[in-house]
Order: C-alpha cells, then sequence, then structure tokens
C-alpha cells in the first residue's frame, strides 16, 4: 500500500482492493462563526467543494472518506450550514460513494446523511484501514491497523541556522501508537496512526513536534515518537521525528 498524496487537498489516496480518498477537517460553514467574532469573509464553501470535486474527479476513487469536522459550529447548524451542507453533499455523491468518520464539530449533520455514511465515532475498518476523526479513543477493531486521523490540524516548521524556513504548511505524521495508552488489545501488527492535515485553507494548526503527548486527543498521548516520521502535504519525506531541528526561539 502506497499513499498517493494531493498537496492541493491536502488529501491522500489510500488504494488496496479499493480506491478510498481521504480529506480531514473542511469545515465548510465556518464564515458565520469568523463572522460572530468579528472577521467578515464571504463563504468560501463553494470554492472548497469545487477543489475538492477536482480532486475526486483526478484520484477516481471508489469512496470519499471526511475525517470529521465536514461542518463547523459547535453545538448546533447554523443557518448556513443548513443551506450549503446539503448542496456539498450532493455534489460528492454524484462522483463517489461518500462516508464520514463524524468529529466533535458534527453535531446535527446526522438529518444530512443517507444511510451507511456515518461511520461510527470510535471509528471503522473499510478494507483494512482505520478511519477516525481522532478526538476519541479507537475502537478495538482499529487495534494493528493504520489509522487516518483528522483533528488534530497538523503542520510543519522547519527551521535552520539562520530562523524559519518553512512555517506552518500543512503536512502529516506517522507514527506507532501504544496499544495499551488506548486500552487497545494487543495485535500481531502495530497499531500506526497518520495524521491528516486539515482540508480547510485556513485552518492553520498545531506543530507537528507539539502533537505527541499533548492533551488534544488520546491518539496524541499514545504516540510512540521514536517511529514517528514527519511528511510535507505532497508527501516529501522530511525526517524523523526526533530528528527535527528544534524552533531556536525555544533554545
Amino acid at each position: 500500500m502506497n499513499p498517493e498524496f494531493y498537496a492541493d487537498g491536502p488529501a491522500v489516496l489510500i488504494e488496496r482492493n479499493s480506491r478510498t480518498l481521504v480529506i480531514a477537517d473542511p469545515h465548510f460553514g465556518v464564515e458565520t462563526d469568523l463572522h460572530r467574532r468579528g472577521l467578515h469573509f464571504q463563504s468560501a464553501t463553494q470554492s472548497r467543494l469545487t477543489r475538492l470535486l477536482a480532486i475526486i474527479e483526478k484520484s477516481e476513487p471508489d469512496y470519499l472518506v471526511v475525517l470529521g469536522d465536514l461542518k463547523h459550529m459547535i453545538p448546533y447548524v447554523t443557518y448556513q450550514e443548513k443551506n450549503e451542507v446539503p448542496k456539498v453533499l450532493e455534489k460528492i455523491r454524484e462522483q463517489t460513494e461518500f462516508r464520514l468518520a463524524p468529529g466533535n464539530h458534527d453535531t446535527g449533520l446526522e438529518q444530512y446523511l443517507e444511510k451507511d455514511e456515518l461511520l461510527p465515532m470510535t471509528g471503522a475498518v473499510i478494507d483494512g484501514v482505520g478511519y477516525m476523526h481522532g478526538h476519541t479513543i479507537p475502537s478495538p477493531d482499529l487495534a494493528g491497523k493504520l489509522i487516518l486521523c483528522g483533528h488534530h490540524h497538523p503542520v510543519v516548521n522547519i527551521y535552520d541556522e539562520v530562523g524559519c524556513s518553512l512555517r506552518g504548511t500543512p503536512g502529516y505524521l506517522l507514527a506507532e501508537l501504544e496499544n495499551s495508552a488506548l486500552g487497545l488489545p494487543a495485535a500481531g501488527t502495530p497499531t500506526r496512526a497518520l495524521l491528516v492535515p486539515a482540508f480547510y485553507e485556513l485552518a492553520g494548526g498545531m506543530d507537528v513536534r507539539l502533537i505527541p503527548g499533548n492533551k488534544i486527543s488520546p491518539v496524541a498521548k499514545a504516540i510512540i515518537t521514536k517511529t514517528a516520521e514527519v511528511f510535507l502535504k505532497d508527501g516529501t519525506y522530511v525526517d524523523t521525528w526526533e530528528h527535527l531541528a528544534p524552533n531556536p526561539e525555544e533554545s
């Protein structure tokens, strides 16, 4: 299994018996919340959807799996989301099958989903690979699997002798997980997590150096750092997590 990365997402395609396109955290409808905070943006739902549909057309998946936070507002559905999310789902369904691994922002979405589109909050296995948002303890079914997670919004900062040469670019963190820390049963193969960056273009994120051990999720606290590796959004290998240069301002 060789993942195929799409930097214009970011998105990743997992191909085994079927082709599964994966994105995380698109946060459709976020502009309403920004407006309430005094930041006035027109809705970017159409441009975000156009970007997604172009990747679907290019990658020709059997499924699109969204790793949670399809919508933005907590704990209810805004007028913007009521108006836009059903149209987003309709366009996606015209091109491929859809699955949602629900996130902490996805309250109220059940009414817009069709049968079998909503995965369990603790994750599900599709074609031998696990998928979940990442804010909960994984299901025991995911033990020994590669688990793709959203929620963490990983970004990569690369420092050189002068300072920061790359700041806040979306990236991926791949690492083994400590099963016992998650209450998962022992498995014959390691349980691994691939943290997928946010599809929402203004999401920002958490430096991959700060994710392991962080309270943001049970998954983050279970990361085994000596196995962790970092990739850019196009799949370019950066380095092992342990060998990433530290922020000189923290020295």
